[in-house]
This record gives structure tokens, C-alpha cells and sequence, in this order.
């Protein structure tokens, strides 16, 4: 750490992502110096670093990882690299945080905690949405019983997969899966908040069926939660317009919320309460979402530097992963997770 106290990062797959979204929330933070990049091409990264005056440019991770005046990661890279970028960042003794999902499969996320662990350094997932005060609302009201038993909770996120800069997109090898893994973790990671219940079974039905070359554009995934609720997702690449959807349905009321997974906005939460019999009034809660990149990192800085419990550790991306796992068939659930 320096002097005047800040956690000096270097971010690890500076790509548009990282330039448009990542970078300007850190800089906003007071905790937080910016002191490296990386790209893989080093004449890209030199230009950026200069654009924006960032100090350090590399082109290899573990080049930057390695770097004396560094002390924590933020990992943006496409998929794939997850896990070793993770792994040579803790080998460096740097503290990690890594963007969502969080490694291509439950054998990666497990190498992922076991090194962070071995070399005593924090791990924490960019699961985002845990931070919005409008889904810590919902979260509430489930916990508090409002609703009643929870019977079935639905989360949507459909965008046009055609307007992403991302190159790799639809590639396997590099994204590990298409909209289940980009977006439909979202969704699963804000029902298990939510309902702060775990997956005990889960399936999906993937369109077109995925394969070695080409990534679904489509899926459905039906969960079964440990206290009996039945969950359903629906994620796509393949929809003309952006549309995100949160839904909780209990014997005495529903909550639902519009673009549940954004932040920087004003979103309303309408909780409806009543039954067939007896009819209700909703009611409308509106919330200003700040800006989620930087209420996580904000977040991280204080699990590094106050040893604050991490909302996101690595041990709750490995519970999504068993379940994304469990979507593509790779291994069924066993039991409570």
C-alpha cells in the first residue's frame, strides 16, 4: 500500500468493457490508484496507458501481476483467461478481483480459490448486481416472509448479441458457453441472493445446441431451490431489444422489476400483494442504482484493506459454476450446494 493509503491495481484485459465502464469507476473512488494495464498487443497497451494516463503497460498478465507497485488485479479478459490470470496473479501475491463467470468450469473456479487461498490472497467475483439496493430490497422482502412461500422465481436477460464488440462472443473455447454464461449468471446469482436459498437441480434447453465452433444464442434454464421454490431463467443473444426482468411469486404477493441489473439509473420495484380472493393494490418503490462497478470495487477495497467479508467471494462464483455446469450437462448436481 502507499503512503496516502490507496489500493494500487492494475486492470488485466483492458478492452472497450474496461475503457468504457471499468476505468472511469475506479478513478471515481477515493481508495483506489489505477497504476497499470494490459492488452496483448504492448503498442496498444502503450497508447492507452497514455491515453489515459495510467503509468505501467503490459501485454502479458503475469508481467503485470509480477510488478512491485502493484497490489490487486481487476481480471476483464474474456473468459478463458479467468482462471490463469487468477492463478499467476495470486502466485504474485496480488489480491484478485475477476468478472463474471468466473472461470470456464467448477475444476477451473476450484483451482481459483485453493490458489488464492494458498498464497493469502482475497478472491471476490464480479457479481455485480448483489450491490444494487434495489435487489438488496427485494432480497429483504422475501426474507421478512411478505410474500408468503415463495413458489417461483423468474429472471430474464435478452439483448442483440450482433451489437457486442466482443470478437469472441460466440466462440467456446474463449467464452465457455454463450448467453448462459454472459448474462444468464446474472440472473442466477441474483435469484440465489434473493431468495438466499441454493440450486439443488438444475437443466437447460439450449438453442441452436451448442458446439465446438459456435456457442448457443439461446437458452431456458429451470432450477429446482433447496426450499422447494422452482426457478426459470431465460437468457438470449438473439433479441432485437435489451430486456432484463426480475420476478418473485409467493402465495400472498410478487415482486417485479424492470432492467434489474443495471446501475447509474433510476428503477421502480412493484410489490403486489393479495390473493384471487382477496385482491390487492400495488405498490411502487422507486431507487437511484448507483454505479455498480464502483460500489464492488469500493467493496474489494475494504475486504483487502479492513478485512471486510466479501459479498462475492470466490466460494459463491464456484456455487453458480456448479450450476452453469449442470445447465450444459458437463456434471449433474449432487445434493445441496
Amino acid at each position: 500500500m502507499t503512503s496516502s493509503h490507496k489500493l494500487r491495481f492494475g486492470i488485466i484485459g483492458f478492452g472497450a468493457f474496461a475503457e468504457r465502464a471499468v476505468l472511469p469507476a475506479m478513478r471515481a473512488l477515493p481508495g483506489v490508484e489505477v497504476v497499470a494495464l494490459q492488452k496483448r498487443s504492448l503498442p496498444e497497451a502503450e497508447a492507452r496507458a497514455r491515453t489515459h494516463g495510467v503509468r505501467l503497460a503490459f501485454a502479458r498478465a503475469d508481467e503485470l501481476a509480477a510488478h512491485p507497485d502493484i497490489d490487486a488485479v481487476f481480471i476483464v479478459s474474456a473468459n478463458a483467461a479467468h482462471c490463469p490470470e487468477t492463478l499467476a496473479a495470486a502466485r504474485a501475491g496480488k489480491h484478485v478481483l475477476v468478472e463474471k463467470p468466473m472461470a470456464l468450469n467448477v475444476g477451473e473456479a476450484e483451482q481459483m480459490i485453493a490458489a488464492c487461498r494458498q498464497h493469502g490472497v482475497r478472491l471476490m467475483v464480479g457479481h455485480l448486481v448483489r450491490f444494487s439496493p434495489l435487489v438488496r430490497r427485494a432480497r429483504q422482502i422475501v426474507a421478512a416472509g411478505e410474500l408468503g412461500t415463495v413458489t417461483y422465481a423468474r429472471a430474464d436477460f435478452a439483448y442483440d448479441g450482433r451489437m457486442s464488440r466482443r470478437e469472441w462472443l460466440h466462440d467456446p473455447v474463449v467464452a465457455g458457453g454463450g448467453p448462459v454464461v454472459d448474462v444468464g449468471v446474472h440472473c442466477l446469482d441474483t435469484l440465489r441472493y434473493v431468495l438466499d436459498d441454493e440450486v439443488v437441480g438444475a437443466g437447460g434447453v439450449l438453442w441452436p445446441a451448442p458446439t465446438a465452433r459456435r456457442t448457443e444464442e439461446t437458452a431456458l434454464m429451470g432450477l429446482q431451490f433447496s426450499r422447494g421454490t422452482v426457478g426459470a431463467i431465460f437468457c438470449s443473444y438473439a433479441s432485437c431489444v435489451r430486456r432484463k426482468q426480475l420476478e418473485i411469486v409467493g402465495t400472498e404477493g410478487i415482486i417485479t422489476c424492470g432492467d434489474f441489473s443495471s446501475g447509474g439509473q433510476q428503477t421502480d420495484l412493484t410489490i403486489t400483494m393479495g390473493t384471487d380472493a382477496r385482491p390487492g393494490e400495488s405498490c411502487v418503490e422507486t431507487f437511484q442504482v448507483p454505479n455498480l462497478i464502483g460500489e464492488e470495487v469500493a467493496h474489494f477495497v475494504r475486504v483487502v484493506t479492513e478485512g471486510e467479508i466479501p459479498v462475492t467471494p470466490g466460494e459463491n462464483g464456484l456455487a453458480n459454476q456448479r450450476v452453469i455446469d449442470a445447465v450444459f450437462d458437463r456434471r449433474k448436481l449432487e445434493g445441496k450446494i
